[in-house]
């Protein structure tokens, strides 16, 4: 099976998304150390998602786009080429859907964390700030964007309660304007592109990527078997 990737890039840092796999990624030093690391991260994706996993993965890179933002930070503003495009009523519900799963897994994996505010990793600073190191710092940081990635789009939402409430009224207003499935374009924040199935996309990409690091600071913090795999990472 060909797992279709966008390379986005910044030197050799590198950034790899799988194009037909909403929220699927990998980081490197280099485009080929993201690509070895793709074949694992869709057999961990697949089996979250409760699909067949392949025997064979081969990955193959359709779209590159070199940037000048924070690549090895996880900053990003890439739009696939795939995500132009009117969606289907049957597609926008499964990618919302499981943009809404994964944020009740969030959470579920947020709330198995014996103690919310201990953490052993250290201090490290980023492009957007420190980076969050307990499970509320985390929680507090993926459920922020909320507000963020519907306005791009022109929806009118808030970060207000649990990471899926907000999320979930997000969708319940977009659903509520006329033609939301015509997918436009949006020039947002920063003169980044935006559209719809981009925002669906984000949403699961930014959950994986907390959720991996709240995962991995509790196996090191509180021990290995403290918490569930929800998301079954191949960590």
């Amino acid at each position: 099976m060909t797992i279709r990737c966008v390379w986005e890039h910044n030197g050799g840092d590198s950034m790899l998304y799988a194009a037909d796999f909403a929220g699927a990624f990998t980081r490197g030093a280099s485009r080929e150390a993201a690509l070895e690391k793709m074949p694992a991260e869709i057999r961990s994706y697949l089996r979250w998602r409760g699909g067949a996993v392949p025997d064979c993965l081969e990955p193959e890179i359709v779209q590159e786009k070199r940037s000048e933002l924070a690549v090895s930070d996880a900053d990003s503003d890439v739009l696939f080429d795939a995500e132009r495009g009117e969606l289907s009523l049957h597609e926008y519900t499964q990618l919302r859907d499981l943009a809404l799963r994964s944020a009740l897994d969030f959470l579920t994996l947020y709330k198995a964390i014996p103690d919310k505010d201990r953490s052993c990793l250290p201090a490290r600073e980023t492009f957007y700030g420190q980076v969050p190191r307990t499970a509320s710092e985390m929680l507090a940081h993926t459920k922020s964007v909320n507000e963020y990635y519907f306005g791009e789009i022109g929806v009118c939402a808030d970060n207000e309660g649990t990471i899926l409430a907000c999320r979930e009224r997000g969708f319940a207003a977009l659903e509520g304007q006329q033609d939301f499935l015509r997918n436009r374009v949006y020039l947002g924040s920063y003169d980044e592109e935006w559209s719809l199935r981009k925002v669906l996309r984000r949403f699961i990409w930014h959950d994986r990527i907390h959720a991996k690091a709240m995962y991995r600071m509790a196996v090191k913090t509180f021990g290995s078997g403290s918490v569930p795999n929800v998301f079954l990472f191949d960590v």
